[in-house]
């Protein structure tokens, strides 16, 4: 059985290892520390750790002072919270400055579960992409979010770092050909091809799977960036295949759906097909249950596959 590991638990893990490589480098959180996983590092490095409480405006405007003073700083809440309830802060303080603020949402998504509707983004990628120079990254597993915030820390500049409540399989063991800004091909396919992001790449790989033993060669994609998008790795799908289905646990408004269509609407028109949010709210329940009922599973792809090459 695959190891797992939610994208949360490996943003804690290497935060400790940023903090001994970055002496610059500091964290605040919005008083979630043991669910957005900063706590490790709120004791590792207590003096380079600020609980801001339940003030996200405060949160990420002292993390662009911070920033501006010459810090990396990682900001850390709930999805719902960074880019809901603090956008205006987010916009003006951080990214008309350019402010070195990593901001680190976790709990994004329908997987979010129990905790309901109020607290499932959907909107976050859509709200993030439309700052300018804001990087979006929403990794795919453990091992994938901890080489890209190795990366992301690197970067000088604002990024939004989407992170999700449950476990997932990992799904990369070498991760020497991660790179921020480009995407990478998991499984190879001619018929068609999906372009998925965050959990949704797992579930494209089942998918592609489950397409093997029908017959049909489906190519998967990890969009772990979507701002920059790779589009020269979304033209040459488009160009190689059939059709090209996008996969994310986000609203198919504004999200990866929207920046893959743009390119090729505008590049490379082809078939697609979205799997994602329909937008509408959700509802609490199992992660698993709310995938099937909210049509984010391998099945939902499969269909849209078949329905691309009728």
């Amino acid at each position: 059985m695959a190891e797992t590991m939610a994208t949360r638990q490996a943003y804690g893990k290497v935060l400790l290892e940023l903090g001994e490589t970055y002496g610059n480098l500091v964290v605040l959180d919005g008083d979630l520390s043991k669910s957005t996983m900063t706590y490790d590092f709120s004791k590792e490095y207590p003096k380079r750790f600020f609980n801001m409480g339940i003030a996200e405006q405060n949160l990420y405007g002292t993390s662009a002072g911070l920033a501006l003073s010459g810090k990396i700083v990682c900001a850390s809440t709930f999805a719902i919270f960074a880019t809901g309830r603090a956008f205006e802060i987010i916009r003006n303080s951080i990214g008309y400055t350019g402010a070195n603020v990593k901001i680190c949402a976790t709990h994004a998504g329908i997987t979010v579960g129990e905790d309901g509707a109020s607290h499932q983004t959907f909107e976050d990628i859509a709200l993030m992409r439309t700052i300018p120079g804001m990087v979006v990254v929403n990794p795919s597993d453990g091992n994938s979010t901890m080489e890209l915030m190795r990366q992301v820390c690197a970067y000088k500049g604002p990024c939004y770092v989407r992170l999700g409540r449950a476990k997932v399989p990992m799904i990369y063991e070498n991760t020497e050909d991660i790179k921020l800004g480009k995407g990478n091909t998991v499984r190879e396919g001619d018929d068609l091809a999906v372009i998925a992001t965050g959990i949704m790449v797992n579930e494209a790989i089942i998918a592609h799977n489950i397409l093997k033993e029908e017959g049909v060669s489906l190519r998967v994609i990890d969009m772990h960036t979507i701002k920059p998008l790779d589009e020269e790795l979304v033209l040459k799908a488009a160009k190689e295949t059939k059709g090209i289905i996008t996969a994310e646990e986000h609203s198919i408004i504004g999200g990866l759906g929207s920046c893959v269509s743009q390119v090729l609407s505008e590049k490379y028109p082809v078939r697609m097909g979205f799997v994602g949010q329909q937008d509408t709210f959700g509802e609490s329940g199992k992660p698993e249950e709310l995938k099937e009922k909210y049509h984010m599973q391998a099945q939902d792809i499969v269909g849209e596959a078949l329905r691309l090459l009728k």
